[in-house]
């Protein structure tokens, strides 16, 4: 008994400290680039980029890195690698944090 319970402390003790993805906050200092083609808050006004605001933080970060690793392609694939070029993997994960957190709002 005493036992389970040790362990079911662990476990539950494990995920309330569990580390977030990414920090907003730097999210946002660490993505001034990023708003010439997502906009400031993740929502462009023009229709060749994706809008960011909330996003998946893990899909956010995955297609970051995917685009510096150059796994991932197409027409704008090279000048993402550049923007990504000099991240690393904690900066992604803030700047993916930071846009998910962003409240799409409809488009007018």
């Amino acid at each position: 008994m005493l036992r389970y319970v040790l362990l079911t402390s662990l476990l539950l003790s494990s995920s309330v400290v569990a580390k977030p993805f990414g920090d907003v906050d730097k999210g946002k200092l660490k993505s001034p680039s990023c708003v010439y083609c997502h906009g400031s808050n993740g929502m462009t006004t023009n229709d060749a980029y994706p809008n960011l605001a909330g996003q998946n933080a893990q899909y956010l970060y995955d297609s970051m890195k995917a685009y510096q690793d150059g796994l991932r392609l197409g027409p704008l694939a090279e000048m993402m690698a550049a923007q990504l070029r000099m991240l690393n993997d904690e900066d992604l994960r803030d700047i993916a944090a930071f846009y998910s957190e962003q409240t799409p709002h409809a488009e007018k």
